[in-house]
């Protein structure tokens, strides 16, 4: 059964004055409107679709991708505001609903704010949520330390930045951990640090010990390398001089170049290292 919110691979069965119907396996069909038909494509091609509510609450497909599907989270712009809820900005040519139960708080034309995208169970359209809490459990975690994850920038506070690792778990990403700029809405890759007795998931922009350090030297010799052999960094140099020219922290840096020297690859000068 089609449902609205998720992306599908169909095949064309048939084309009308509207459109073309596109059909599943369980021969379930859905229009394809005329503004966003390929006419390349013959019946029995798939397509590659996204399946939502049109304003008649209707079924229907487009090639348009939003930012995020239902079951995600996403940082959108509200562009319209009613007595009901607001509408955001989620890339397709009708904009996402967000009723008025799901804000936590007032939403503001031409602000952005983070919000959890789902299909209502009643009506089955595909609505947002500013109670992101909601959506997300730290109860059962399906994920362990070293792991790479996704993670959404979600809430800042004193400490650092909350996320929303993989749109299933709240996690915590330190402002100690963090050597570049970081801001709310940021899409981002990083590495679960560890994860506490009562299930609190801390999270870091880069792999932890020896096995960042494994990968950051094939990763230094190359900027060496593509740079005439040498880089105008060395230990001395401050942590933001060599995160902006290696992305990497200080520590990091010095026991990659460290393990480079040991196995005689480069040397390193006051202010610079050379490859040997």
């Amino acid at each position: 059964m089609l449902k609205a919110g998720n992306y599908y691979t169909l095949k064309i069965s048939r084309t009308t004055a509207n459109g073309q119907y596109l059909i599943d396996e369980e021969g379930e069909e859905v229009l394809l409107p005329n503004r966003y038909v390929d006419e390349e494509k013959e019946e029995g091609d798939m397509m590659d679709v996204f399946v939502y509510k049109d304003s008649e609450d209707r079924i229907v497909a487009t090639t348009e991708k939003p930012y995020a599907v239902a079951g995600e989270a996403a940082y959108l712009e509200v562009v319209d505001k009613t007595i009901n809820g607001v509408f955001l900005d989620w890339g397709l040519a009708k904009d996402l609903f967000l009723p008025a139960r799901n804000m936590p708080y007032r939403m503001d034309v031409g602000e952005k704010y983070v919000v959890f995208i789902y299909t209502d169970n009643v009506n089955g359209r595909v609505v947002a949520s500013a109670r992101i809490s909601s959506f997300l459990s730290n109860s059962e975690i399906t994920t362990e330390p070293g792991q790479q994850v996704e993670f959404l920038v979600a809430q800042k506070n004193d400490l650092g930045f909350r996320v929303i690792i993989n749109n299933k778990h709240w996690g915590m990403l330190y402002h100690n951990q963090i050597f570049t700029k970081v801001s709310i809405g940021d899409k981002l890759t990083g590495y679960v640090r560890r994860i506490t007795e009562d299930n609190r998931i801390d999270v870091s922009l880069q792999l932890q010990g020896y096995k960042e350090v494994k990968r950051s030297v094939d990763a230094l010799m190359e900027l060496v390398e593509n740079n005439g052999g040498e880089l105008p960094v060395a230990d001395n140099s401050s942590p933001e001089e060599i995160h902006e020219i290696t992305g990497m922290s200080k520590k990091v840096f010095k026991r990659t170049a460290g393990m480079l020297m040991k196995a005689g690859k480069i040397t390193m000068e006051e202010n610079r290292i050379i490859k040997k």
